[in-house]
């Protein structure tokens, strides 16, 4: 991971370990406009983080409903 990337996933993760920004773009979108005023790849670099998070969230939370289907079966 390069320095750039570390830097927008470490923002990615702080935004969304607050469970309301998951879903909801404001804070995401006011931090994009913070970084774009003075990096404009670090904002898109930023963002790509922020979707990776979120479908990893997603994902993982399919998984889990799957799993436990499956035990449920057992």
């Amino acid at each position: 991971m390069t320095y750039l990337e570390s830097i927008a996933d470490n923002l990615a993760q702080k935004v969304l370990a607050d469970p309301a920004n998951i879903d909801d773009s404001t804070v995401i979108d006011m931090m994009a406009a913070t970084i774009s005023a003075s990096s404009a790849t670090l904002q898109e670099t930023f963002l790509t983080a922020v979707r990776i998070r979120r479908a990893e969230m997603r994902a993982k939370a399919v998984l889990e409903k799957h799993v436990t289907k499956a035990h449920a079966k057992d």
